[in-house]
This record gives structure tokens, sequence and C-alpha cells, in this order.
């Protein structure tokens, strides 16, 4: 195996195998740098704003199936997308014998199989046209029975496959079970495959190619022209991640993190720009904050409890309720006799009268509410410890352009603030604190 300084892991998205062209982009790039030999390929994106991702139609091909509705036209969209790439950069490969290997059996097929072939036709087409071996994921990625990657095992399967100098395409997106059947990872999960990839590679730097230039200190769609991060840190990154700026999956942190591994966020369509690198450390001082971010529509069950009851105890118990129904937990503000809970809307949207029933059946427990229209915006920043009185200028900010703050919530290391406003007025405090904090700072 190659070690750390010959290796670099390139994943390139849904937006870059889009059509010939960004596959011509993709070789310009892989033969500018020799050490460029493990490509990690998403499913067709979109190529114009009319276009639908393939993986989009994958979903809606298996609920049509499943349902027993037509899917011709689904189907044949797919097949047709695949076989224009296929000819305009005039390819040998036999795409009809995989779609009709996919038709002839697809009553038969899982969801994550069904969904595993966007990636995996992507893969068998830029491998061809790269002229390297293609791995498919599921020899490769190993999951264990209860839906974690098994990295021994992953790390034994690309060994086994992989030998030194070897150049090789690998679809993202999916692995499998121990009994080979095909496991996907969440949206985005492209990501992780290349994190993942690096790690058992001890890759110099892994290399995610975008139709960005990286990750921007606010979203574009709020703040006009917003300045280009950088550098950033794996925490900084996922904490930014988590909270709305989609660039990359927050979980692709985890494989890179441990080892140190760089990962550079680049635009397929400028990939000589600096773009953004995310690393363990960061020296740079400069700016306070290091991103803004955020998302709308969330809510919180807003419990009293009995004077006389633990608060430790109450928590815990409407904890294990939402554990029942498999709702994630954002944030707990609390006082000393009552607390709040806050989730997602779309978690419990089904299950809201069960889950305050369900919270209202203990004795500890006084009186339950629910407020709706919740937006939690994140301002991180791992040099807000260094700068007094952050929390003070954020309240500031709202308080001065009448933004009412629902909650706020912020960890002992201050790498990042979060802040709770209505849904309406999201938009404008993000752009508040991007206005105060980093045109004025």
């Amino acid at each position: 195996m190659e070690n750390k300084l010959d290796l670099i892991v390139c994943k390139f998205g849904g937006s870059s195998v889009s059509s010939v062209e960004k596959f011509k982009k993709i070789k310009e790039i892989i033969s500018s740098d020799e050490r460029r030999r493990i490509i990690v390929t998403s499913a067709i994106g979109k190529s114009k704003a009319s276009d639908n991702k393939i993986t989009d139609l994958l979903y809606l091909l298996h609920a049509h199936v499943e349902y027993n509705v037509n899917y011709d036209s689904i189907f044949n969209n797919i097949k047709t997308r695949y076989l224009k790439i296929r000819d305009d950069l005039n390819l040998d490969l036999n795409l009809e014998e995989e779609f009709d290997n996919i038709l002839n059996n697809i009553n038969d097929y899982s969801l994550d199989y069904l969904v595993s072939r966007g990636e995996y036709l992507s893969g068998l087409l830029l491998s061809k046209y790269l002229g390297y071996s293609f791995l498919d994921s599921k020899d490769v990625i190993k999951f264990d029975y209860n839906g974690k990657v098994d990295y021994e095992e992953t790390k034994k399967a690309f060994d086994k496959l992989y030998k030194k100098g070897m150049k090789v395409v690998i679809p993202g997106f999916y692995g499998s079970y121990p009994n080979g059947d095909i496991k996907l990872f969440s949206r985005g999960g492209s990501d992780i495959t290349g994190s993942i990839m690096a790690k058992i590679c001890k890759a110099l730097r892994y290399e995610n190619y975008t139709d960005v230039n990286g990750f921007y200190m606010a979203s574009p769609k709020i703040i006009n022209n917003p300045l280009l991060i950088k550098e950033i840190t794996y925490n900084e990154l996922r904490e930014l991640s988590y909270m709305g700026a989609s660039v990359i999956h927050e979980e692709a942190i985890f494989p890179i993190q441990e080892n140190n591994i760089p990962l550079y966020i680049l635009n397929t369509d400028k990939p000589n720009e600096i773009g953004t690198i995310i690393t363990k450390d960061n020296n740079d001082k400069n700016n306070i904050i290091t991103g803004i971010a955020g998302k709308k529509d969330f809510m919180a069950f807003n419990i009293i409890k009995n004077k006389n009851s633990s608060k430790l105890e109450v928590i815990n118990f409407v904890l294990n309720i939402l554990k029942k129904f498999n709702v994630k937990v954002e944030s707990i503000p609390s006082s000393i006799d009552s607390f709040s809970i806050v989730v997602s809307e779309s978690d419990v949207n089904k299950y809201m009268y069960d889950i305050i029933a369900l919270i209202k059946s203990s004795l500890d427990i006084e009186e339950v509410t629910v407020s709706h229209n919740i937006a939690l915006i994140a301002i991180v920043g791992k040099n807000m410890v260094y700068k007094p009185g952050i929390s003070a200028k954020i309240f500031s900010i709202f308080g001065n352009n009448n933004i009412n703050i629902k909650l706020i919530s912020q960890n002992i290391n201050e790498l990042s603030i979060i802040v709770g406003v209505e849904n309406e007025d999201f938009e404008k405090a993000i752009t508040c604190v991007y206005d105060e904090m980093v045109n004025k700072k």
C-alpha cells in the first residue's frame, strides 16, 4: 500500500458527472496529477435546471414499482441520460445489458439496490472514459448488520482487490452487508465513501469536487457575494454542515479526522482556485467567526416539571419517549423547573399528539406546551473563545433589528452559538449577524 505522500482520493459530485463536458473536465483534473489514483463518483446530477437528479428518479422509480404504477417514462429517462453520455464520449460500453438486467429483475430489487445503480452506472462510465479499473463498492465498503461501516473488513476487502499503483473508480453512496446485500449511506453519502477511502489508503489528501468554489461564510442564497472560507477545522465544518451548509455531508469528517487527512473542497469548473481546506488545526486568528449557517422549521416541547421531581429523571423520561419515535434532539435549553426540547417539525409531524399524550402521562410533569416555526442559526468559529462578549454582541444585533430570540445555546468551548428565532426572521437574522460581524469587523 502507498504511504501517505503517494496517493490522492478524489470524489466528484452529481453536478460534476452530469454531462460530457463535465466528464472532460474530470479527465483534465485527473491527468494533471499522477497521484489522483482513487476516484469516487456520485450518480448523474442536473446538467440544467429542468433536469432531475438520477438518484431522485431512482427513488421515484422504486415507488412506482412498489405501488404497481407504470414506470416506463421514468426508467427510459434514466436510461437515456446514461446512454447519451456514453455515446457522446464514444465509449465501448454495453450499458444496454445493464439496463436490461435492471428491468428484468426490477420487482425483486430492494430500494437500496435499485437506488445504488445511479452511482454504479456512473462508475462504469467514468472508469471506461478515464481508462481506470472499476471496483464495485459492494466489494469494498463493508457494513455490519447494525448498519455501521466495518473499517477492518473494508480495509481487508480493499487490500485484497487493490494493487500498488492501480488507478480505480469506485461508486459512492453504497456498500454491502456481510451477506452481500446492498446498503446505502444517507443522502449525500458519496462524500462519506471518499472519506473512507482516504482513511484506509492513508491518502495525502482528499479532494471533493463540486459546483462551488468551497465553503462560504454564509449562504449565497441569503448573502450577496459572501466571503469564501479558505481554511477551516474539522469541528467547525461539522457544525456548519450539520446546520445546513450543504457542500459536504457532515459525517464525511469522521473517517479522515483521526488521521488528520486534509480535505479540499474544490470546483470542477475552476479546479485551480484555492477552494476551502479543512484540517485538524487552523492558526488563522483574523476572523472572529468562521461562518454562519442555519435551518428553518423546528419546534419545541416546553415542559414544566413538578417542584419536587428530579429534572434529570424527567428529561430522561421525555428523551426516551422521543427515542421510541426515532426523533433526533437538536437542543435542550433549561431552567430550574422547566426545559424545552427542540426537534425538527418533520420528525414529529406524524406522531405529535402521541408524543404529547405520553409526556403528559407522567405524574412528574405539570404542563406541556408546543412552540412551532422556529429557525436555528449557528454562529461558528473557534476564535470566539478568545473574544469576550460575543454572545452579548449577538443579543445586541438582534435587539437593534427587532428580532426576538426564542432560545440560545452555547457550549463551554464556545465553538458555536446556536440561536433560535422565528422562521420569518431567519434570513434577516443571518443578514444582520453577517453585516455586523463580517462586513464591519
